[in-house]
């Protein structure tokens, strides 16, 4: 029998919410609406040279369609940056080189003026793309090390439901999908918290937790023998012999490439708070 415990969250429970940089959730939108900003950063900029081109003369006017170039580099990606880069220089062509509104090209300087223009906000896009993509993983290991601190923390102090619910709202907070956290209690009912929209386990998910925990190897999602399972699961098992396990139902498409390294480190804190519970249970005993 299992005892599923997923409302009764205690207040020390909590872990502080992991906020990523606004330019790091700009990212993650739908890619219609990063391409989106992209053209219309693209159309601002277009405005404002048709506007400084009919009232002042201002050389390198080309250079205000760098602007929205390095703008959608940092907030919504490589890609749509590069897209602002090349309608920058259509709408150079377009708007303010001779003919105007035609993209036929009258001077040859305007050639390398435009082909100028697509070059430098493509380098300028690749750097600062690759400067926000650095500034972005700093921030997010420094939010996941505060959560990590936080966790073990809260844990050490906790008893065996506790933490299991501890646990579970720490793997939520660093990895926002579904997740699932059991704690195998021999002879008594074993302890389940999950987080989420998945509501109870199938049949092959808890073929797929015994398997691990038999093996002592992570199982992964949608991998015979276990095809119909969504979590990727993962042993844990203390010194103490107490067992549980730990399931993350990732994305197909959009499972973290180093996931494995940081569940291994909370299953080793996991671990670690069962076997100091039990110490300080058996001291009192």
């Amino acid at each position: 029998m299992t005892i599923q415990n997923d409302a009764g969250r205690s207040e020390t429970a909590h872990v502080d919410d992991l906020e990523p940089s606004q330019a790091l959730q700009l990212n993650r939108s739908p890619i219609v609406v990063r391409y989106l900003a992209a053209v219309v950063m693209t159309a601002l900029a277009t405005v404002v040279a048709v506007g400084l081109d009919t009232t002042v003369t201002i050389p390198n006017l080309s250079l205000i369609f760098v602007i929205p170039v390095v703008v959608a580099s940092v907030t919504v990606g490589l890609g749509p940056s590069l897209c602002s880069a090349v309608l920058g220089a259509l709408a150079y062509n377009f708007f303010l080189t001779e003919p105007r509104y035609s993209f036929e090209v009258e001077d040859p300087a305007y050639i390398w003026a435009i082909g100028l223009l697509f070059v430098v906000g493509c380098i300028t896009s690749a750097v600062a793309s690759v400067a926000r993509r650095k500034a972005d993983d700093a921030l997010l290991l420094k939010q996941q090390a505060a959560v990590l601190r936080r966790y073990s923390r809260e844990a050490a102090s906790s008893n065996s439901r506790s933490i299991v619910s501890i646990t579970a709202d720490t793997l939520e907070t660093l990895f926002q999908v579904p997740t699932v956290v059991i704690l195998i209690s021999e002879g008594a009912e074993n302890v389940i918290e999950k987080r989420g929209q998945i509501e109870v386990l199938n049949q092959e998910e808890t073929e797929a937790t015994q398997s691990s925990l038999t093996n002592r190897r992570p199982v992964k999602a949608g991998v015979y023998p276990f095809d119909a399972s969504r979590f990727d699961f993962w042993p844990v098992v203390s010194h103490a012999g107490r067992k549980g396990v730990i399931g993350l139902a990732f994305d197909p498409d959009e499972r973290p490439t180093a996931s494995g390294t940081l569940v291994e480190l909370v299953g080793n804190m996991f671990a670690l708070a069962l076997d100091s519970q039990h110490a300080g249970h058996s001291t009192h005993s």
